[in-house]
């Protein structure tokens, strides 16, 4: 390639920019080292292992996936495919990794074979083991290492000895019994990536049993080679069947004990919990998500007793780092409390209504680390801004400085700070020491060859949180700029931050001769429990008005021309796209939906059933939500506008069934639109030249349909 490096190809080559940058903290508890993975530069898709020595402030690499595979290309296995599916890790080398307590032993998997870092020295090496490893960990005393592979959860000496599996399928069993791998669900919607966890004392795990035979089966082709076998997945559609989670504690020797709950009334393993401050934690969830139980296992007999029991009329959220056990042996939740998201230690509230809490990252004697948005009652809106904050018994204090996105991780007297801000690319990673800075991780990230200018604001009366960005170089007086919407717009994406890397895109959208607004209406997180949960039974209607509502009202201090209104969006964001140009035409006039969800049946249980309820019971809430039914388009209205679908047809997550469907109702109805189909892509686009041509092909479309070209 020739020429001026192009956003749109810097976009796709750096992996929007994510590539060159530290990540995958560990801290040692005496507070020496600091491992984290970093590739070699923004450009280099093979991550690194990297150790930070805190005395010297020197950084040296514990593990080079190249030196270690001799140059030979990576080669994964279908489980560690479907593993960075669900993480939406399109990265390569060492993705990820796991340590010991004293952060001395590292181990990992690299094209299926299983490798071990001594962190001190800085060296690393390959156990001979069975060929497929997946999320090895080493025990908490470093002497041995689990990991699941074909079915089986094994056990091997740091040493590389007494290799053997623990857990396996027994004669008898069906096909799709495995061990020590999260299932589907729990992976894709639960963030409970795991299937195994190590005692504090290193001579058992707790080891979940997944049974998938009684999923539905689909089939999902690659159209562009035909002479393919189509690959079968279980894919748990909304009412249908869930794959089957069951719990044992087992011994080195394999000897095993069931651990005991009301699988039945609580079929969701959601979170596990295990360290010395007590005995295993267990969440579990109702299948409708609106009771739950929190559970200690008895890890003589397996049985458990409840520790404390939620349940909300509309649903009960999950949250990172709890439920988990103080020192002392108080519990650790997260919880919707009149209208507010507090942390709860013991049955004492340690937060109130001036933050929302989102995730508890440290626990210790003495306080609590969290990180929290604004809430309710703020003194000031603090718009796409998220803190770190220490809670105690005794009050607070926040740790993170400046406006923008911050986080941490923490061991002993070592806080590691990660963060963003509006005017700054990438994230800065600031090292802390007893209080006292102790030095940075650098990043090696390319810098954009554009700059974001959003402007973060509240549009409407329910002072919807939102960004604007227009044109670089726009000047008042210039006139009023089409408009095109960005939204993501649903639960769990938050757009809306106070980061200046996450409007890169929409900048450039914006340099095309747009005005940009990204706008968080209900639904989204980080605001208040009332304002996630507006969404209930109503998709269509809360999120699709709010996005409505932010662009009247900004309207009115922003040079925006409602005559020229335009909608892109992926995944829900494509979902709301595709629903604003065919329910509300006489605000949208164009729209670029991207992986789409247009039939909620079609889509997983875990998330779809939170919001929608079961198919089986509410089918006109279903029908009322999704763009398609079997009658045909749902709700659309006249007249029809331009519309691009774009699909990966390789996506499991979002099925490429969603798109032709809605084409193939678009089509009947006489409605013309443009479907861009996308051989061999997944849910994610990290193919460069796909993901380069992409972004060109949608302001394209965006130009021809608001006669801007």
């Amino acid at each position: 390639m020739t020429g001026q490096l192009t956003f749109p190809r810097q976009h796709a080559r750096t992996q929007r920019f994510t590539l060159g940058a530290p990540r995958a903290f560990t801290v040692s508890p005496d507070g020496a080292r600091l491992a984290f993975l970093r590739t070699r530069s923004g450009t280099d898709r093979a991550h690194l292992l990297w150790v930070h020595d805190l005395d010297t402030g020197q950084e040296r690499i514990a593990a080079d996936p190249a030196a270690l595979l001799g140059g030979a290309a990576e080669e994964l296995s279908a489980e560690e495919r479907a593993r960075r599916e669900r993480s939406r890790e399109g990265s390569a080398g060492i993705v990820g990794y796991a340590v010991d307590d004293a952060v001395e032993l590292a181990a990992f998997a690299l094209s299926g074979r299983l490798f071990a870092a001594e962190l001190r020295a800085g060296t690393a090496r390959e156990l001979r083991v069975p060929s497929g490893v997946v999320d090895p960990r080493p025990s908490p005393d470093g002497r041995h290492i689990a990991y699941a592979m074909g079915g089986a959860l094994r056990v091997v000496g740091a040493d590389g000895d007494g290799d053997r599996a623990v857990a396996a399928p027994e004669p008898g069993d069906p096909e799709g019994v495995g061990h020590g791998l999260a299932e589907f669900i729990a992976a894709e919607e639960m963030q409970r990536s795991r299937g195994f966890w190590w005692s504090p004392e290193s001579d058992r795990l707790l080891v979940a049993r997944v049974d998938t035979s009684p999923v539905r089966r689909w089939w999902i082709a690659d159209p562009a080679h035909p002479d393919r076998e189509p690959a079968e997945v279980g894919y748990p559609a909304a009412g249908t069947a869930n794959a089957e989670v069951r719990l044992f504690l087992t011994g080195l020797d394999g000897a095993r004990t069931e651990v005991e709950w009301d699988r039945e009334r609580y079929p969701y393993l959601a979170r596990v919990h295990w360290s010395a401050a007590g005995p295993p934690l267990l969440l579990v969830q109702a299948r409708d998500q609106r009771s739950q139980l929190c559970l200690a296992v008895d890890t003589a007999s397996g049985a458990t007793r409840m520790v404390h029991a939620d349940e909300d009329p509309v649903w009960l959220e999950l949250f990172p780092g709890v439920p988990a056990w103080t020192p002392d042996g108080r519990l650790v939740r997260i919880a919707d409390e009149a209208g507010k998201r507090v942390l709860m230690v013991g049955d004492r509230p340690l937060t109130g209504p001036e933050l929302h809490v989102r995730a508890v990252l440290d626990v210790t004697d003495d306080d609590v680390l969290i990180s929290a948005s604004a809430g309710p009652e703020a003194p000031e809106p603090a718009t796409g801004e998220i803190h770190v904050h220490r809670v105690n018994g005794r009050g607070m204090e926040r740790l993170s400085e400046g406006r923008g996105v911050h986080s941490a991780v923490r061991s002993g007297g070592v806080v590691v700070l990660s963060s963003t801000s509006l005017t700054d690319p990438g994230a800065t990673v600031r090292i802390h020491r007893d209080g006292k800075p102790a030095g940075v991780v650098a990043s090696v990230a390319d810098r954009p060859v554009l700059t974001a200018r959003a402007r973060l604001c509240e549009g409407g009366a329910r002072r919807i949180p939102c960004a604007v960005l227009l044109p670089s170089g726009h000047r008042e007086g210039d006139g009023p700029l089409p408009v095109l919407m960005d939204p993501y717009g649903g639960p769990h994406g938050q757009r809306v931050v106070a980061a200046h890397n996450a409007y890169l895109t929409s900048q450039w959208f914006a340099d095309q001769g747009f005005a940009v607004i990204v706008a968080d209406g209900r639904g989204t997180p980080g605001r208040s429990p009332g304002w996630e949960k507006a969404v209930a039974h109503d998709f269509a209607g809360a999120t699709l008005d709010d996005q409505v509502e932010a662009l009247q009202a900004l309207a009115g201090n922003h040079p925006l021309d409602l005559t020229r209104v335009a909608i892109r969006g992926w995944s829900y964001g494509g979902y709301l796209a595709a629903l604003a140009v065919l329910r509300r035409p006489d605000v949208f006039h164009a729209g670029v939906a991207g992986a789409p969800v247009t039939d909620w049946r079609l889509y997983d249980t875990h998330y779809t059933e939170r919001y929608l309820g079961l198919p089986e019971e509410q089918p006109e809430v279903y029908a009322a939500n999704s763009l398609v039914t079997d009658e045909g388009l749902s709700g659309a209205a006249d007249p029809a506008r331009p519309l691009m679908v774009i699909h990966g047809l390789a996506d499991d997550n979002v099925v490429a069934a969603h798109t032709l469907r809605l084409s193939s109702a678009l089509l009947a109805a006489g409605r013309p639109h443009e479907v861009l189909p996308l051989s061999g892509v997944t849910h994610m686009t990290p193919q460069e030249q796909v993901a380069e041509n992409l972004l060109l092909l949608q302001v394209d479309f965006l130009k021809r349909s608001l006669g801007l070209a």
